[in-house]
C-alpha cells in the first residue's frame, strides 16, 4: 500500500534513493544531503511536491517523489514522478502499477523519465500507456 511518507522514514528514503542511483546511474551526483534537502523542502512547502512510500508490513519498501504543476497546453495538472524506487525483493508484484494507476485521479497526465538502459522499467511504463513525448527536454544547469 502506498501512503504519505513520515519524517521517521527519511533514513530509509535516503538509502533507497542512493540505491536507485547506484542501480540506474545518473550523470548527476546524488548525495544523501541532496535527498534530505528534497525531503525537507517538500515538508516545508507541500505545493512543491510530496513523497509517498510503499508500506510493506509497516516499513518503507519503496518510495516516489511526486511533483505536480499546471499545464496550459493540456489544461490541467500534470504529475511528474521524479523518482520511483521499489526494493528488489518487492519488485514484480504490481506495486508500481498500483501507484501509477492511483495517481491518475485529478490530473490530466503523468510524466516520468527513464534511462535507456532501464529496459524493465520502460517496458512497464509502456505497458501502462506511457509514450515518448514528441518534444525534446532541454536543460540548462546553474
Amino acid at each position: 500500500m502506498w501512503r504519505a511518507a513520515r519524517q521517521d522514514e527519511d533514513d530509509a528514503i535516503v538509502a533507497m534513493s542512493l540505491a536507485l542511483f547506484a542501480e540506474d546511474l545518473s550523470p548527476e551526483n546524488v548525495t544523501a544531503e541532496r535527498v534530505r534537502r528534497t525531503l525537507a523542502r517538500f515538508r516545508e512547502h507541500p505545493v512543491r511536491g510530496r513523497v509517498v512510500v510503499l508500506d510493506v508490513d509497516g516499513r518503507a519498501a519503496g518510495y516516489a517523489f511526486l511533483v505536480n504543476y499546471w499545464s496550459n497546453e493540456l489544461g490541467g495538472e500534470i504529475c511528474t514522478i521524479d523518482e520511483l524506487y521499489i526494493e528488489p525483493a518487492f519488485r514484480g508484484r504490481g506495486h508500481a502499477t498500483a501507484l501509477l494507476t492511483s495517481l491518475r485521479e485529478g490530473v490530466v497526465a503523468l510524466e516520468l523519465e527513464v534511462t535507456p538502459a532501464n529496459v524493465k522499467a520502460r517496458a512497464l511504463y509502456e505497458r501502462l500507456g506511457f509514450r515518448v513525448k514528441k518534444n525534446a527536454v532541454l536543460r540548462k544547469k546553474f
